[in-house]
């Protein structure tokens, strides 16, 4: 059996050093930062950057153009304004603006951005999924 978790998500980027600028300017810091990638300690797992190049070639591919997939990287907050100052901080260092925060279907607030690679992040307020005190999600248990 393969045990339920992520311990690494790790980004291919097309120019590390302006990669790492945007996510400083976030207020991110590596917790190692290497020639061709960076590592940052986020709750519990770690989120790398890493050159497509060099990543292809990691994975065995070297040679292959590597793409961006069709997924999103999210943020809860617990306050809509939370999620507006996180957003607006985004697009004032260089994000691409996708959706603005706003109330959705689903009940909560949510809004999207592309860091300078095009991987795109959420940030949203889901009333429904309290966060722990240090940020991190448990999902509830589903009603009965």
């Amino acid at each position: 059996m393969t045990p339920q978790r992520v311990t690494l998500i790790t980004l291919g980027v097309t120019d590390l050093a302006r990669s790492k600028a945007f996510y400083a300017a976030l207020g991110w810091e590596p917790k190692e930062d290497l020639e061709e990638a960076a590592f940052y300690q986020i709750n519990g797992m770690a989120l790398g950057l890493f050159g497509l190049d060099a990543l292809a070639k990691d994975q065995g591919r070297e040679g292959t153009k590597l793409g961006i997939g069709g997924s999103t990287l999210g943020q809860n907050f617990p306050t809509e304004e939370e999620v507006d100052a996180a957003y607006a901080k985004a697009i004032a260092v260089g994000a691409t603006p996708l959706k603005a925060p706003e109330k959705v279907f689903w009940g909560g607030y949510s809004g999207y951005y592309a860091d300078p690679d095009g991987h795109v992040w959420e940030v949203a307020m889901n009333p429904f999924w309290p966060l722990n005190d240090d940020g991190s999600l448990t999902l509830p248990d589903a009603p009965a």
